[in-house]
């Protein structure tokens, strides 16, 4: 008996001490709790992280241990990335938005277009009607593709009503990015230098990379079995994240 239990926890430890190799060194799960990357992402949305895709910090590790102040096996982010940080306020909280501005870039919002070192970036303003919230109430909303200088697109909302379309300029610092989430108007990011501003590459998690499980929780809470079939986004299952 005695045997028995020893062979078991041996076992715990060594796929608890796998999980921790994959968690730190490869993927992470996440939850979408908030709407601030709609419609790319929505809140009830599950994904993968990449660990490796930046290289590691000290935040690539659970509880952020202090023991490095650098990162190893650095690759620089690209313009358009989405990408989970750790908040420069606290260097706990877990944000998720879209890179717009490298080190040195200047970057402003005029009338609804944004300016990167003061050249305009493309973007068509969309027909198609998207449902939009803002926490987990629905907004009226202006949707845009857009289109930054490196060819990547997505696709943005500004609230019709009280927008915010114009800001001010924005340096960003050596060393630093700059992130917007994608529903503009309802989003805390770098825009907001008190709350999190600019953001420092050690404090980059990784990169999102796909949903691999999405539930409405309006309809109904994930524990809810005999409503999966009315919560769950099927549509959403296993894509990737652009």
């Amino acid at each position: 008996m005695r045997n028995k239990i020893i062979e078991n926890a041996k076992t715990l430890i060594y796929a608890l001490f796998i999980a921790l190799i994959i968690r730190s060194f490869l993927f992470q799960p996440f939850y979408i709790p908030s709407s601030s990357m709609e419609p790319t992402l929505l809140i009830g949305d599950r994904l993968f992280v990449s660990k490796y895709s930046y290289g590691y910090s000290k935040h690539s590790f659970p509880f952020s241990p202090n023991i490095y102040n650098k990162r190893l096996f650095t690759k620089k982010p690209e313009r358009g990335d989405v990408i989970v940080f750790k908040t420069p306020a606290d260097n706990r909280t877990d944000y998720i938005k879209r890179l717009i501005g490298l080190p040195g870039d200047e970057i402003q919002i005029i009338n609804a277009n944004l300016y990167i070192n003061n050249k305009k970036v493309l973007s068509e303003k969309l027909n198609k009607e998207l449902i939009i919230n803002c926490g987990e109430k629905p907004i009226s909303i202006s949707a845009f593709k857009e289109t930054l200088p490196n060819g990547k697109s997505y696709n943005i909302a500004y609230r019709k009503n009280g927008s915010m379309q114009n800001t001010d300029k924005y340096l960003v610092p050596k060393n630093h990015y700059f992130f917007m989430g994608d529903n503009r108007d309802c989003s805390k990011d770098s825009r907001f230098l008190s709350s999190v501003g600019y953001v420092n590459f050690n404090n980059i998690v990784g990169k999102a990379r796909i949903i691999f499980f999405s539930n409405d929780k309006k309809v109904s809470s994930i524990i809810n079995f005999f409503k999966w079939n009315k919560s769950i986004r099927f549509n959403r299952v296993l894509t990737k994240i652009k």
